[in-house]
């Protein structure tokens, strides 16, 4: 077995273990909310202020998702599955949505922004659906995002001297106001996400 193989099975293995604690959460504060309205008891660990860059480099901060629910999916352009399949998903999940889709925000933000600029990553992301934001920043400000939403993301070296990158492969679902309320898995059936996504624009304050 070469020393990648062994790197990514660790790096998978830490996924794994994350996913499986964000799951134990979720149930947890499922099962305390029932009987409140609210889709669960939001958890405060995870989630926070940033501050990135969109498409056009123009400043985007939390306050700029403020008032719609928020779907985030954190990845990078050289991905060679997980990011297309995800952003695949939410395309189909937009699609079907239709005029609700617009009740949320949806943004794929880069784990990976020494290779993806505004341009790479607009373009990239433009490719799926226009409704997704792309989302970047400088090392410094990304890190600080993934460190804030609880992200795995690790560069890992490859070979032939270039690199790729092992991270978290779900996407987070925040509320109106930018707090945790659960996630979609990889590969999570499109009916089970869709449940969760019409529960979150259904639990949002509608203004008088």
């Amino acid at each position: 077995m070469t020393s990648l193989k062994i790197i990514r099975y660790v790096a998978w293995a830490a996924v794994a273990a994350l996913a499986i604690g964000a799951g134990v959460l979720f149930t947890l504060q499922w099962t305390n909310s029932k009987g409140t309205g609210a889709l669960i008891e939001p958890l405060a660990a995870i989630g926070g202020p940033f501050e990135l860059v969109n498409g056009a480099g123009e400043t985007v901060t939390d306050k700029d998702m403020a008032g719609k629910p928020t779907v985030y999916f954190f990845g990078f352009t050289f991905c060679p599955d997980v990011c297309p399949t995800t952003l695949s998903d939410m395309q189909g999940w937009i699609s079907t949505l239709g005029d609700d889709a617009q009740k949320l925000n949806f943004a794929f933000v880069s784990i990976d922004p020494e290779r993806d600029t505004p341009e790479v990553l607009s373009d990239y992301v433009a490719a799926f659906d226009d409704s997704i934001q792309p989302l970047t920043g400088s090392r410094e400000q990304i890190d600080a995002m993934t460190k804030a939403y609880r992200v795995y993301a690790k560069k890992v070296p490859l070979d032939d001297g270039d690199y790729t990158m092992d991270h978290s492969a779900s996407a987070f679902l925040m509320d109106t106001n930018n707090r945790f309320v659960g996630t979609i898995a990889y590969g999570e059936a499109e009916e089970s996400a869709l449940k969760k996504l019409n529960r979150l624009i259904e639990n949002t304050p509608t203004s008088s």
